[in-house]
């Protein structure tokens, strides 16, 4: 990766005389990332290259209106990780088809010389790409020819790092004022069920969230004190695997998940047909089919894992959209989680109202339901 690095940004750097000269410094504000990295950009931003894909479910809350119009590049992962909600974006906006793809830098593959062709203002990170850049001093060299870079988080620790990080894209963009109404929004969804619990104090019942279940062979990935282990505590239950992963990801064994005996089992989902065709993936998200999910679900339910285990005996097994785990919209993940686990508490709360709110609000696409299912749905 280096020895590439080397190559791609010698040919960069041949192009530094051919780009405009930089910006006067009036014309630039110096921001704070998400890392602590005293940054300056020229704001607002008017061409954005997004790191990851995904980061389009916080750009569409600002940019409602034309969520695509800084957008020169992007990682080609959201049509991949999310083929339901990309192709949700491509009927209202097939321009995006023609928007340059780019690889990870994380894994190393992004083309930094197709990068400065486009002359972005600013190329937006996620956190876990950060040892990656460091490693390869993508930044150092990037900034010797005026393209910053500045990292966000939705997933590594979200409840830290989701309303700063929207702050900051607020101010990238020039839209902060939209920035506050959807940090508002969002601690008023956390705060109906934060305090209500607060409240009632019920028994935190035992939870197995298991990550992205079906994707693969293995069992089982799940998730520590973070992410979506945190969903589970924040919605009134006990994370089975934050005594076992003592980060933000990790994987509990069969035997452990029998021995823990958890009263629910929360799957995590999405539509991966093109990253594993024809997959035992749980495909929820938007417009989903419920009850082909339902099925698929509970097929996962009969690995050894599982042999046994209360949840599945009372039938409290559910599955919700991995891309709540990074996004700014958990909070719509802890409405559904809290309902699941204390229902007579949380009767009169509707998750898919809040989401269909969101979407009203926020986002520039029609809402279709889909996000969440459990094995006890009638419908």
């Amino acid at each position: 990766m280096m020895q590439l690095s080397k190559l791609v940004f010698g040919a960069a750097l041949a192009l530094v005389g051919f780009l405009p000269a930089p910006s006067h410094a009036a014309d630039k504000i110096t921001v704070t990332d998400i890392t602590g990295r005293k940054v300056e950009v020229k704001a607002p931003v008017e061409k954005v290259i997004l790191g990851e894909g995904r980061q389009m479910y916080f750009v569409a809350t600002l940019d409602t209106d034309e969520p695509f119009k800084r957008v020169v590049g992007w990682r080609d992962d959201l049509q991949k990780a999310d083929l339901d909600g990309y192709k949700d974006y491509l009927a209202k906006y097939p321009q995006i088809e023609k928007i340059p793809t780019f690889g990870g830098f994380k894994e190393g593959t992004f083309d930094v010389e197709q990068a400065v062709a486009l002359k972005p203002d600013v190329i937006l990170l996620n956190i876990e790409a950060k040892t990656a850049t460091d490693d390869a001093k993508l930044i150092e060299k990037l900034a010797k020819i005026d393209i910053p870079v500045v990292f966000v988080d939705f997933r590594e620790k979200p409840f830290e790092n989701t309303d700063p990080s929207m702050r900051l894209i607020g101010k990238l963009f020039g839209k902060e004022a939209r920035a506050e109404e959807f940090i508002a929004f969002r601690k008023q969804q956390i705060d109906l069920v934060t305090e209500r619990l607060a409240k009632a104090n019920p028994a935190k019942p035992l939870v197995m969230v298991e990550r992205a279940g079906g994707y693969s062979d293995d069992c089982c990935m799940s998730f520590g004190n973070e992410n979506f282990g945190k969903f589970v505590e924040v919605a009134g239950g006990q994370n089975m695997a934050a005594k076992i992963i003592p980060g933000t990801f990790g994987v509990v064994n069969p035997e452990q998940i029998i021995a823990a005996n958890p009263d629910h089992v929360i799957v995590t989902g999405s539509n991966w047909e093109l990253y594993v065709p024809g997959g035992a993936w749980v495909g929820v998200g938007s417009g989903a089919d419920k009850a082909k999910a339902r099925t698929k679900l509970a097929g996962l339910m009969k690995r050894p894992a599982y042999t046994g285990v209360k949840a599945v005996k009372d039938n409290h097994v559910h599955a919700i959209w991995h891309q709540f785990y990074n996004s700014p919209y958990q909070f719509v993940a802890i409405q559904a989680m809290a309902k699941w686990l204390h229902p007579d508490l949380f009767k009169d709360v509707d998750p898919d109202a809040t989401m269909k709110t969101l979407y009203e609000r926020f986002l520039p696409v029609p809402y279709k339901t889909g996000y969440w299912v459990s094995l006890s749905d009638k419908e």
